[in-house]
């Protein structure tokens, strides 16, 4: 998060209030990122409002520029504005969809997480994140090359941010509960998971130099897990890892990331693997 050299905000004209532009100005104060302030619109002309948020931008000190577009939907248009500016991060406000409307149609942001090739941070508080917990949600158990790929890129951005905010980096793993039906007989019991579990986790936080009070294991399914142990920690910001599905797959079952989202209180970093940012991309690129 560091290296970051632009960063585009999403503003939304109808909360001027923008808890996107304010976040996204305190990580700019840090990095000296510049910031690229788009509307997504195709009806109505928000050039006043752009103006006069760029102006107090320049007056404050920032490097910004602004534009209105649309391109067949929300998502597509952040993708391709993000592709077409270089950002190398998308701050966006987040917004609950009813659940009517999510069992219905799949949320704009969940596409947003799905394809955007970049970190998308959603922003769900004004709360500082200083002196605060970033919480790294990461699957320990599972080390196959995209999963190694993006616990790195997960404990990276949650080391950056922590010393960004100089808060305190915590992690998470959960595990899987006993399943009596395993053809694996360590599958069975509670305590041969956890005590697998205790022995990757000893490599991975070797690896990572996590301080054992700082690494929290435990059994259930993630979609809970994570919420409940971000509210327990008051996490300021919940960094997550998706592997982009989409497809039907994808939209029946939903990353972990995407059912989360409306459960976490604190604002969330969403992250992807290299190879599947890189192919984002390529897919971006011929649009």
């Amino acid at each position: 998060m560091q290296a970051i050299r632009s960063i585009l905000v999403v503003i939304e004209p109808e909360h001027p209030e923008s808890l996107a532009l304010k976040r996204a100005k305190v990580i700019a104060g840090v990095t000296q990122a510049h910031l690229h302030l788009l509307v997504c619109d195709r009806r109505h002309d928000h050039a006043t409002m752009l103006g006069a948020l760029k102006a107090t931008l320049l007056e404050d000190g920032y490097s910004a520029t602004t534009e209105q577009a649309w391109n067949e939907s929300q998502h597509e248009t952040i993708v391709q504005v993000q592709q077409a500016e270089g950002c190398g991060l998308v701050v966006k406000q987040h917004f609950p969809d009813s659940p009517l409307k999510k069992a219905l149609l799949t949320p704009e942001d969940w596409k947003l997480l799905r394809s955007c090739p970049t970190p998308v941070l959603l922003v769900k508080t004004a709360d500082s994140w200083k002196d605060r917990v970033i919480l790294a949600a990461v699957d320990v158990g599972n080390t196959d090359l995209e999963h190694r790929h993006l616990h790195n890129t997960i404990i990276d951005h949650g080391y950056d941010i922590a010393s960004l905010a100089r808060a305190h980096l915590h992690v998470i793993s959960a595990h899987p509960s006993p399943m009596l039906s395993s053809a694996d007989p360590t599958f069975q019991l509670s305590e041969t998971i956890q005590a697998r579990y205790r022995e990757q986790c000893k490599a991975f936080q070797a690896e990572f130099d996590i301080d054992e009070d700082r690494l929290h294991i435990e059994e259930g399914p993630a979609d809970v897990l994570i919420p409940f142990m971000a509210h327990k920690l008051k996490a300021a910001v919940t960094v997550i890892g998706t592997v982009a599905r989409t497809g039907l797959s994808g939209a029946l079952i939903g990353n972990t990331a995407e059912v989360v989202l409306d459960k976490l209180e604190s604002d969330v970093l969403v992250l992807k693997p290299a190879e599947v940012a890189d192919h984002l991309e390529e897919l971006a690129d011929k649009h």
